[in-house]
């Protein structure tokens, strides 16, 4: 019976009653219970980047593994073993770790973080860990463990993980006073920066997210609380009717995305017609405009107005020494790179001691069976005894040995069996121990060189774990580019054309392009179908492939030349054709569809050019002119579906191209955008001039080297490896100043592009090591500014106009020398041209170009 307390303040039993103060009360056990909160449920620690949650989940997961899928019911069982809330919140926190796709492996329907889809129930759904989980959090020689919650078990107090594992994952909790928001990063992106850091370089982190879509992190600093980012939704124009929303901004699902729209259209922001959500594998939310309405004003409108644009504010913090603390996500690099430093020194540490026990008893049992020492035992009265008889043996050899040896060591070798020792291999006991030796010098060494080893350990993770991981969220900036402009070449395009087969998995067939992975193909076929389908790894389209290129949708200017037979009438046909619409996966006819009809000349051609060719009839025809020429721009070009004119009613012995014209469509307006790389139409960049059919674009890069491509929009080219894009001038002068490696001097050159191979670079400065490019312009007067050493001491500056400096040469030439002076600095200046006379010198007081020691040139 329990003591009850009485008017008196006395229990029944007749016992004083303890008094509590209430004043405090509160105070104390807010502060427990916010302290709790922080430390046991919503921020993770920075030394394994997880939640107490999220540590046990992995942890039991660990005590169940033998490699084969677990129910994740039985998963949330045995976590109840260590965390002491319930089923649900450890099956939340467990689908959410299998959606992130990282440490852990899953089958079944897990549920879809860009529809909002929930997954399965537990009994229904099951998981492992992965590979990567495997190799980079546990090592239970190395970990710290606690008393579980009832006293039943033991617990890590953090898993050893060796990787940026809250950086990768990204984290969101909210707690008593403090909140955590740390975005995701990229895989690949963390472990070089990792590296970065352990060669002492400085970081610039940027979140990746796996729903894709577009980033500006221009406010990002660093993660840390007061910056800021804007994520935006990828949206493409179908047609003028039409938009379709590819990707979804970090934070949202295609749900609340669509109900964000429909709520603008009812507050009469945009005007639509419909919305449907076609996501499958791929997001797709198809957009239906009103009649009448901009498709550009939309999209506008739908960043402005709805979930399209979202912005998120970062709050990076994490429990170091049980406490929390707010950093910037390339702080949280920094220490999480240290600290697995540290924990491959003890990984590497505890090897070594291992590999020492090895040799030291390899090295004891030889000694023990050459010298005999077992004999000397035999007429021993006691244990003791036969202890002494051993030690006494081994004496003479005990100063080879790293440490003492121990009674243990010795009662170890009277547990050798007589088999062994009458079976002892003395060549193969030389071996292990040469081995031992070799595997002790080699972890010592990496010891000595604990951050070259730290260094190859994060390489062997991008190798190993990196494939499909690259970055999904590409970086822009919203106030110069939209989403839809956005589109990263990283996959190759190939095609079997005997066989039939597309798609960029096929690495040993024929080359065709670079493409993106959300890009069209179009495929022509001998049989006179075509089809446009998505790219993909590989995919079947018909065989006896005649051409196959990246489609894009509505591009007037790219026209297909065509010439058929028809069986029926017997009539040959001649038609000009633009495919700017089409429905995926839907045979096509070049010809008008009638069975036997038969495809006798095709080509392509990007910007609307006109051809000649040549027709050649059978002989044996009644035509009196056999050979003719016929001139395609004659022929008005129509829509895909019509039939053509008739070029001739005879049969045709063979077809050929006599000569190209100029475009059909006029001189064609582009635009380089320097921030993405893409030339394009939409007037946003550098205006490159108007281009016809044999004009070019040349392009420098800042290796010290050039390259002529063509002028299509296809083309993609690298804003790191970029120094200028711009229409090429048979007349244009190349000037450059250059650094060569081999005589170690800096050489002035003027010359003219004189190679006419498009999509070939060529190097127009020396090969030799330590060479590279510090200036180049187009500019017909460039001028420079260099300081030189005079009389060992003194610095003097110079500026030259470099037009009057050398004289053009050709492009292979090495130029002229600088300065036969030590020259210690060059840079580009804004002179007029007859300002100043070369040589003079002047006091520097302009703006600076200075050349990067990494080899990175600047455009003057």
């Amino acid at each position: 019976m329990s003591d009850l307390p009485t008017p008196n303040g006395q229990a029944e039993g007749g016992e004083a009653l303890a008094t509590l103060p209430v004043s405090g009360m509160y105070e104390n056990y807010f502060l427990d219970y916010a302290s709790y909160v922080i430390l046991e449920r919503a921020v993770p620690m920075l030394e394994d980047g997880l939640k107490p949650v999220q540590r046990r989940i992995l942890h039991a997961m660990k005590e169940m593994d033998d490699g084969r899928f677990h129910k994740v019911a039985n998963i949330i069982g045995q976590t109840m073993q260590y965390h002491p809330h319930g089923d649900a919140a450890i099956g939340d926190a467990l689908v959410n770790l299998g959606q992130k796709d990282l440490l852990i492996e899953t089958q079944g329907n897990w549920g879809d973080v860009r529809t909002g889809d929930s997954a399965a129930a537990p009994r229904y759904i099951e998981a492992r860990l992965s590979k990567f989980a495997l190799e980079v959090s546990f090592n239970r020689k190395i970990t710290q463990w606690q008393t579980s919650y009832d006293g039943r078990k033991q617990e890590p107090l953090a898993l050893p993980v060796k990787f940026p594992l809250v950086l990768a994952q990204g984290v969101e909790g909210i707690a008593v006073g403090l909140s955590t928001k740390i975005m995701p990063h990229n895989f690949i992106e963390l472990c070089q920066a990792s590296i970065a850091v352990l060669k002492g370089k400085r970081t610039q982190l940027i979140p990746d997210f796996p729903t894709g879509g577009t980033i500006d992190a221009s406010n990002y600093n660093g993660g840390e609380r007061g910056g800021k980012i804007r994520v935006r939704a990828r949206i493409e124009t179908r047609d003028k009717s039409t938009l379709l929303i590819k990707d979804i901004p970090y934070g949202t699902t295609t749900s609340s995305l669509i109900d964000s729209i429909l709520k603008a259209n009812d507050k009469g922001k945009i005007k639509i017609k419909k919305v449907v959500d076609n996501t499958a594998q791929e997001v797709e939310i198809e957009i239906e405009l009103a009649p009448g309405v901009s498709p550009d004003v939309t999209i506008d409108a739908l960043y402005a107005f709805t979930d399209c644009e979202a912005s998120i504010s970062p709050n990076a913090c994490v429990i170091i020494d049980e406490k929390p603390h707010f950093l910037t996500v390339d702080e949280i690099l920094r220490l999480s790179t240290a600290h697995t430093k540290g924990l491959l020194r003890q990984e590497l540490e505890i090897v070594l001691a291992e590999l020492k026990e090895k040799l030291l008893f390899s090295s004891l049992e030889k000694i023990f069976i050459e010298n005999r020492i077992y004999h000397d035992i035999e007429e021993a009265e006691s244990w003791e005894e036969v202890l002494a008889t051993i030690d006494r043996g081994l004496e003479p050899f005990k100063p080879q040995f790293y440490r003492e040896i121990t009674q243990d060591d010795i009662i170890r070798l009277t547990e050798i069996r007589i088999k062994r020792i009458s079976k002892y291999n003395s060549f193969q006991a030389d071996e292990l121990i040469r081995k031992l030796e070799a595997e002790i010098a080699e972890t010592e060494h990496h010891l000595a060189h604990l951050t070259e080893y730290a260094i190859d350990y994060f390489q062997r993770l991008i190798d190993k774990y990196g494939k499909g991981r690259e970055r999904r969220t590409a970086i822009v900036t919203f106030d110069t580019i939209e989403a839809t402009q956005v589109a990263i070449a990283n996959e190759k395009l190939y095609v079997n054309r005997k066989e039939g087969f597309v798609g960029y998995g096929l690495k040993k067939d024929e080359y065709v392009c670079d493409c993106s992975d959300l890009d069209d193909i179009i495929v022509f076929r001998a049989d006179g179908k075509y089809t446009v389908t998505r790219v993909q790894e590989k995919a079947f389209v018909g065989k006896n492939i005649i051409h196959v290129d990246v489609w894009h949708k509505g591009n007037e200017r790219k026209i297909y030349h065509a010439v058929y037979r028809d069986p029926t009438s017997g009539n040959n046909y001649i038609k000009r054709f633009a495919v700017t619409a089409i429905t995926r996966d839907r045979d096509y006819d070049v010809t008008n569809g009638n069975e036997g009809t038969k495809l006798l000349y095709f080509e392509v051609h990007p910007n609307s050019e006109s051809e000649v060719i040549t027709v050649q009839l059978t002989p044996g025809c009644r035509a009196k002119k056999k050979v003719f020429d016929y001139d395609f721009g004659e022929l008005a070009i129509k829509g895909r579906n019509s039939q053509g004119n008739v070029l001739t009613k005879y049969p045709v012995k063979k077809i050929t191209q006599k000569a190209i014209g100029s475009a059909t469509l006029g001189g064609r307006k582009i635009w380089y955008d320097p921030i993405v790389g893409r030339l394009n139409t939409d007037e946003r960049g550098q205006f490159l001039g108007e281009f016809d059919t044999d004009d070019s674009i040349l392009v420098l890069y800042k290796d010290g080297s050039y390259e002529q491509t063509n002028f299509e929009l296809t083309n993609r080219y690298d804003p790191q490896k970029v120094l200028s894009v711009e229409k090429f001038s048979p007349e244009t002068v190349i000037t450059a100043v250059h650094y060569e490696g081999k005589n170690k001097d800096y050489y002035v050159k003027r010359f003219q592009v004189e190679t006419s191979t498009l999509d070939k670079v060529f190097s127009f400065i020396s090969d030799a090591n330590g060479s590279k490019l510090v200036l180049a312009s187009t500019k017909p007067h460039p001028f420079i500014a260099y300081d030189v050493t005079v009389k060992g001491k003194d610095k003097e500056t110079i500026e030259l106009d470099l037009s009057t400096f050398i004289d053009v040469k050709g492009w292979k030439a090495n130029g002229n020398k600088l300065d036969r002076r030590k020259v210690s600095r060059i840079r580009a200046i804004d002179r007029k041209p007859g300002t100043l006379h070369t040589g003079d010198t002047i006091e520097w007081s302009g703006d600076e170009i200075k050349h990067d020691d990494k080899g990175q040139a600047e455009l003057f």
